[in-house]
């Protein structure tokens, strides 16, 4: 049954990435009724930047589709041991704007690598930047898709283990989203 908004946010700006198919993945196991991708091609913070435009208006409507959101996700590629520039400047500009819009929001994260560990850092790191902002973070099933480029068939997941943790995870955020 369809219901609820869930906002999807990819760590990985290419059309392609894994970590977007994986995350279409998990919006369809979630089943909402309305899914959103969220953007994240932001402007580089700079507080000058904000000082003389103030909060730009991407980084506004990310921040309100956080607030409307019943749940959110977060696919993020593992990039040096650590989760992507791109990703981490968008926190730290929606962290710019009112209300909290993190707050008590349920929030899962899965990582897909082309490495054998699956992103286990880039989760870590991620965990770590968004404890702040205090979201109901969701800490397993953990979803490690490793050696990505031979877990997709097109778009979608193939690995039967990794589709089953998925699940999990998507079933356990719609519990905690209360839908």
């Amino acid at each position: 049954m369809s219901s609820g908004t869930l906002l999807g946010i990819c760590g990985s700006l290419r059309a392609a990435s894994f970590n977007r198919k994986l995350m279409h993945e998990a919006a369809a196991l979630f089943d909402p009724a309305t899914f959103i991708d969220g953007d994240i091609r932001f402007p580089l913070f700079d507080e000058d930047l904000e000082a003389e435009g103030g909060v730009p208006d991407a980084v506004q409507h990310l921040s309100d589709q956080i607030a409307s959101a019943d749940a959110v996700i977060i696919a993020c590629p593992e990039y040096n041991k650590a989760l992507p520039g791109v990703l981490k400047n968008a926190l730290d500009w929606v962290s710019r704007t009112k209300g909290g819009p993190w707050k008590g929001k349920p929030v899962a994260i899965m990582s897909a690598t082309g490495g054998r560990a699956g992103g286990e850092r880039t989760q870590m790191t991620l965990r770590h930047c968004l404890m702040t902002f205090r979201p109901r973070l969701l800490y397993g099933p953990e979803v490690l898709v490793g050696d990505a480029a031979n877990q997709f068939d097109g778009d979608r997941l193939t690995n039967e283990l990794n589709r089953k943790m998925l699940g999990e995870l998507m079933d356990e955020l719609r519990k905690v989203a209360c839908l």
